[in-house]
């Protein structure tokens, strides 16, 4: 059996400690571990007793990981697990951060995907949110009762302000009215906005110049 023969507190962070094992060192940890497990000098503890420590430590380790990522922007579930499995989380601790994430509604995909939409749709048009959604891993079902609740009259006025300034700029290089129409129609398209939507804004747009 081993014997725990010393533990520090860290001179940089006074939350954490260093375990030594027979001697020697063995890990670091956080101090509310020395007090859930009852970690003593001179205490014996075998390495069923170790692995769940670490595996405790780990998941400790880990949700701060999420904590500190959340505290500079609000993620998707699927970019908090990828961020954590880039660090090398273990599955089992990734799964328990989600779940304590998840409960005091640190992460929310309708909240988050509410939100970005209303951001973005000032700027963009939906097919370019619903895709950009899709790659945070938002479920298409979020995604369209999000989009659904999106005004349809906000994102005209947008689309024709868009559109209307890009006009603005390109009647400084062409003058020939169907190159100005096809780089326009490539533009608003390029922007998310859907055939149909386009194709009314950019005839509104050219029908206020002196060609109609």
């Amino acid at each position: 059996m081993s014997k725990i023969t010393k533990i520090e507190i860290q001179k940089r962070n006074k939350n954490r400690v260093n375990v030594y094992i027979d001697e020697e060192f063995s890990f670091a940890c956080d101090m509310e571990l020395v007090y859930k497990f009852g970690l003593n000098k001179d205490s014996v503890i075998n390495m069923d007793e170790l692995r769940e420590v670490l595996k405790e430590e780990e998941y400790i380790s880990c949700k701060n990981s999420a904590l500190r990522v959340l505290e500079k922007t609000y993620k998707t579930e699927k970019e908090i697990v990828k961020k954590l499995k880039d660090k090398e989380y273990s599955e089992e601790a990734i799964s328990r951060t989600l779940e304590f994430l998840t409960k005091y509604d640190f992460i929310n995909d309708n909240r988050y995907a509410s939100m970005f939409a209303r951001d973005k749709v000032k700027t963009q048009g939906k097919n370019n949110i619903k895709y950009k959604l899709i790659q945070k891993g938002v479920s298409e079902d979020i995604i369209m009762d999000v989009l659904g609740s999106l005004s349809d009259d906000d994102e005209y006025d947008t689309a024709l302000n868009l559109c209307t300034k890009k006009y603005n700029i390109l009647l400084k290089s062409n003058s020939d009215k169907n190159v100005v129409k096809q780089k326009l129609f490539r533009f608003m398209l390029s922007k998310g906005y859907d055939y149909n939507l386009c194709n009314k804004i950019v005839k509104k747009v050219l029908n206020i110049d002196i060609w109609e």
